[in-house]
């Protein structure tokens, strides 16, 4: 995975997340090691002021990801449109924390895009 900020990224990833700091640990690890070679990622998460140690997590396991810590929960919408103010990816990509993508998976959904109909 190319985390390269110096040039254009391909793909802005959002999860917005509240107390499962597990589920996100499990969703983090499979970009990480599932995202791709070939497309750039800009990795937001948008943490709604969890008390399960959340942030605490992503500062220490998964320094490449943009966190936005916020000190009340702000709700789903209000999170996402927090993260769609720093993406500059020419895809945005949002996933729950629950998810975990699998080898190829953003590849394909970007060729989708990439194909005229």
């Amino acid at each position: 995975m190319r985390n390269n900020y110096d040039g254009p990224i391909d793909v802005s990833i959002v999860i917005v997340t509240w107390n499962v700091a597990d589920l996100l640990k499990n969703c983090l690890a499979s970009i990480e090691r599932y995202g791709s070679h070939s497309l750039s990622f800009q990795i937001i998460v948008v943490d709604n002021n969890s008390r399960d140690g959340t942030v605490e997590l992503v500062r220490r396991d998964f320094g490449w990801v943009t966190l936005i810590a916020n000190e009340k929960n702000l709700g789903f919408a209000k999170a996402n449109n927090q993260a769609f103010n720093i993406c500059t990816g020419n895809f945005v990509l949002l996933l729950n924390p629950d998810t975990e993508v699998y080898a190829g998976s953003i590849e394909k959904m970007t060729d989708f895009f990439e194909t005229p109909p």
